[in-house]
């Protein structure tokens, strides 16, 4: 029930009905009309897939497929780069077939909406600062902006299909307390933190509304210390989180981490020690985050914890408004969940896909 990384689609109605198939068979009468593929034309080289007709270049697959590696040193195989390219190509036929289907429904978002967000993404930096934060990303304006619009437009699309339509009633949630009334029976002291963190691992995807990432170890050291000195200052935790943390799963809500047992703090003995000496509402100082399976115990980079509220052992009743919007909260997000992913599939089915880099990866296989 705790606080915790790239969509719209075109619906076709029936493409392959008798008449069609008929007509598509007289086409054909020359072709292999056996072979699985069919007798659709061959793409150009550098068409990776097609969603509706709309194709997938290389030249952006590239581009995503450069970022994930980031600066990793270690360049992966053929077959692991193989997998990467895959992986990053369904997110991107996911992402055309959401993009599709929004701009049916005109959700599409607009210039004004896009560049309301760069202008609030550019608001914490010079433009020195700012170029080079894209320079280190290697995207341009341009790219920035194409990616925005489709990160808002999915937002707006899903906003609207499936959030808009979830209502988590009363006798939910005491259903829901009825029957896990142990959850809320806690045996020892729970903390409720939040986190900013702040990493130097190339390949992590910040998921922070600002896309701010550290670099280098020396970068990561940097902006860490800038968000604490902000923070000093009376700047607000949680809209710090959003736009700079770099933990995907807690940077969207504020850098909830929802309620932590106090067993499981003492695993990270630099962390308990900082955080056990806060009152609600105080701050830590800056936290190494380390790799305590790593020969040393590795830096992996850094983090700053803010104490919202330390709750003593014991059973909470479903009378206790804490209670009831943890339990409100985590059934809104089970449901999105679900929903989220049952439209993506009946949407999925609904599109005419074709995935060349998956039938080339075949045809060159010795299987």
């Amino acid at each position: 029930m705790g606080g915790p990384a790239g969509e719209a689609i075109l619906q076709f109605d029936g493409w392959f009905r008798a008449s069609a198939r008929v007509a598509l068979l007289s086409v054909c009468s020359g072709a292999v009309l056996a072979s699985v593929s069919g007798c659709h034309r061959a793409p150009a080289p550098d068409v990776m897939a097609t969603v509706n007709g709309k194709e997938i270049l290389s030249s952006d697959l590239e581009k995503y497929y450069k970022a994930t590696l980031g600066d990793n040193p270690e360049p992966p195989t053929a077959e692991q780069a193989d997998i990467v390219r895959l992986n990053i190509l369904r997110q991107m036929i996911e992402d055309e077939i959401l993009q599709q289907r929004a701009a049916k429904l005109n959700l599409a978002a607009s210039d004004e909406d896009v560049n309301a967000k760069l202008t609030e993404m550019k608001a914490p930096y010079t433009q020195e600062e700012w170029e080079r934060q894209l320079k280190q990303r290697n995207i341009t304006v341009d790219d920035l902006k194409r990616d925005l619009r489709r990160s808002l437009t999915k937002s707006k699309l899903l906003n609207k299909e499936i959030e808009s339509k979830i209502n988590i009633t009363d006798a939910e949630i005491s259903a829901y307390y009825a029957a896990h009334k142990a959850e809320f029976n806690l045996i020892e002291p729970q903390y409720h933190l939040a986190q900013i963190v702040v990493t130097a691992m190339p390949a992590q995807q910040p998921g922070n509304l600002q896309n701010s990432k550290a670099v280098s170890e020396a970068d990561a050291r940097k902006k860490i210390q800038a968000l604490l000195i902000r923070l000093q200052s009376g700047e607000d935790f949680g809209a710090l989180a959003m736009n700079f943390s770099e933990n995907p799963n807690t940077a969207s809500s504020g850098g909830d981490m929802g309620f932590i047992p106090e067993s499981a703090l003492h695993s990270e003995p630099l962390a308990w020690d900082a955080i056990s000496k806060l009152r609600p509402g105080q701050i830590t100082d800056v936290i190494p985050v380390v790799d305590t399976s790593s020969p040393g115990h590795r830096v992996m980079g850094y983090a700053i914890y803010k104490l919202i509220a330390r709750e003593p052992a014991g059973q909470r009743e479903l009378n206790d408004p804490r209670v009831q919007q943890t339990i409100r909260q985590g059934l809104r997000e089970s449901h999105a969940q679900l929903l989220k992913s049952a439209y993506l599939e009946v949407l999925h089915d609904e599109a005419k896909v074709h995935n060349y880099y998956a039938e080339q990866i075949l045809k060159r296989s010795s299987y």
